[in-house]
């Protein structure tokens, strides 16, 4: 199987259909061989029924965190590469084909860039857009000594060999910057696509926590400028 596109779940009932179709959809017009993989990590709105409904796979992953309900995804996937993504509708997986020309062309690791792709009226917060991401990526660019100008995008895609043997090991949203800095210090490829940022298609509250999250993330890159 060439590609999984793997899905972190929790609690995503209101979107999480709408991202399955779409991959489905992607995956149908290009005629490739892939799996749609939800990772879910504890969900009670009934998303892994409504997923396996659709015909997507779902593994459970019992230990909380965005980082374990990916590792858990990753090590189950069943495609040579893989692509990642919320399944919130604030990426669209119509149109993950710069992801999957770039993983074929022999890149590793290829990550979005929502500053240059676009982000659309009330996608990301004014904190978030305009003071913590720019900060924590100029910070990030500095450390890891690499061109990515959005470590905190959420859509992202991988050869699955190469991620499995950089043994990534955080739980919660810091392994979005602990997978950046770990192919940063690989001789693996990476390469970054303009990508756009949609409104957030949930009722809900986000399940990001601004200065919980955003110190988790500095305090990460601290430790690997000490080592």
């Amino acid at each position: 199987m060439e590609l999984t596109i793997l899905m972190p779940c929790l609690n995503e009932r209101q979107t999480l259909g709408l991202c399955i179709q779409q991959a489905q959809k992607f995956i149908k017009d290009n005629k490739i061989s892939a799996e749609i993989l939800i990772a879910d990590n504890g969900s009670t709105d009934g998303s892994q029924q409504l997923a396996q409904d659709l015909g997507a796979r779902v593994v459970y992953v019992l230990l909380k965190g965005y980082g374990n309900a990916l590792r858990g995804g990753i090590v189950s996937a069943r495609g040579n590469y893989i692509i990642m993504g919320d399944c919130d509708m604030s990426y669209d997986f119509l149109h993950l084909e710069p992801f999957l020309e770039a993983l074929r062309a022999g890149n590793d690791f290829v990550i979005g860039n929502r500053f240059s792709g676009g982000i659309k009226k009330g996608a990301m917060p004014l904190l978030h857009r305009y003071f913590g991401v720019p900060l924590l990526s100029y910070i990030g660019r500095m450390v890891y000594k690499v061109p990515v100008g959005d470590f905190h995008c959420g859509l992202r895609g991988f050869n699955r060999k190469a991620i499995l043997e950089l043994k990534l090991e955080t739980e919660g949203m810091e392994f979005a910057t602990e997978m950046i800095g770990a192919f940063a210090r690989s001789p693996y490829k990476i390469k970054v696509i303009p990508t756009v940022l949609s409104k957030d298609g949930r009722n809900s509250r986000s399940h990001i926590r601004t200065f919980r999250d955003g110190w988790r993330h500095l305090t990460l890159m601290l430790r690997d400028i000490k080592h």
